[in-house]
């Protein structure tokens, strides 16, 4: 018998979990089962938590080391920890999280999920959407399979924190975002990896990060990089969710995608971030 009930909230995966209070240590067997759940249904609901900092991070600690985010500066006081803000003043075209990506896929190692709390939610608006990507990759006919397999695709933080990017000259002063010349690095990975606890393929390219195929250019990349970013987004592979204030979400980043949706103008929304550091991904064939 599990520790905690799980219900699914629609077809493309996505689980509310409830019967666990996230402010205190987890024994193993529930650790075990919370592993099983994340990449069974991509993302995890928690909602009614009542969190400090220090016991969000404590929690994302039990399923690995905490990962630091380049390029942002980090909630005072927590390293690991960055605070994603809007102010209800704020007007501006796009904010922090705005189009569909995985995060820091531009690195070495990318993160293996991300832990999310909602401090102040806004009461219209301000839902998450993730995406499946293994259902991505698996709604693709077998020789378009077949062909992306066979590829890998540069990553880079440069269209996003580069000098000319999206937040080097944007205004979300609550942010603090440092753009640099460090996010012009490129870091190749495979366009299929393989989920390391389930064996299964997951395409694994995003609208933000990967910027080209191996060895080719932008331009000769950007075709087909194009209907692989819309047909992640259809709509069957989508998980969409509403906050609550005192809700924790944490989603397994290998194998989806995520946007905050930008239609609460007039509100107030704060989350609390920290990531868990992943591994090099890689492609094995089934």
């Amino acid at each position: 018998m599990k520790t905690f009930k799980s219900e699914l909230i629609c077809g493309a995966g996505g689980a509310e979990i409830s019967g666990l209070d996230l402010s205190k240590p987890l024994p193993e067997k529930t650790k075990a089962e919370l592993r099983h759940a994340l990449a069974e249904h991509c993302v995890l609901f928690f909602r009614d938590q009542r969190l400090e900092p220090e016991q969000q991070k404590a929690f994302a600690r039990q399923f690995g080391p905490l990962a630091e985010t380049p390029f942002i500066k980090p909630l005072e006081g927590h390293p690991e920890m960055m605070r994603v803000v809007r102010e209800a003043d704020e007007k501006k075209k796009q904010n922090f999280g705005g189009r569909l990506h995985s995060d820091m896929t531009f690195q070495e190692a990318p993160v293996l999920g991300t832990v999310l709390y909602s401090r102040e939610s806004p009461a219209v608006g301000g839902d998450t959407i993730w995406t499946n990507q293994m259902l991505a990759f698996e709604a693709l006919s077998p020789a378009m399979q077949g062909m992306l397999e066979k590829l890998n695709v540069m990553h880079s933080a440069k269209r996003s924190y580069g000098p000319q990017g999206t937040y080097a000259d944007d205004d979300l002063k609550s942010m603090r975002i440092n753009a640099s010349e460090t996010a012009l690095k490129e870091t190749a990975h495979p366009c299929v990896r393989t989920h390391p606890e389930t064996g299964r393929s997951i395409l694994f390219v995003n609208w933000v990060y990967a910027i080209r195929f191996e060895d080719m250019t932008e331009e000769e990349s950007a075709p087909l990089l194009e209907f692989l970013n819309r047909h992640s987004q259809r709509p069957e592979f989508q998980i969409r969710f509403r906050w609550t204030k005192g809700t924790l979400a944490f989603w397994d980043n290998r194998s989806t995608q995520h946007l905050a949706v930008n239609d609460y103008a007039g509100y107030r929304r704060v989350m609390d971030r920290v990531t868990i550091a992943g591994d090099k991904p890689y492609f094995t064939p089934a």
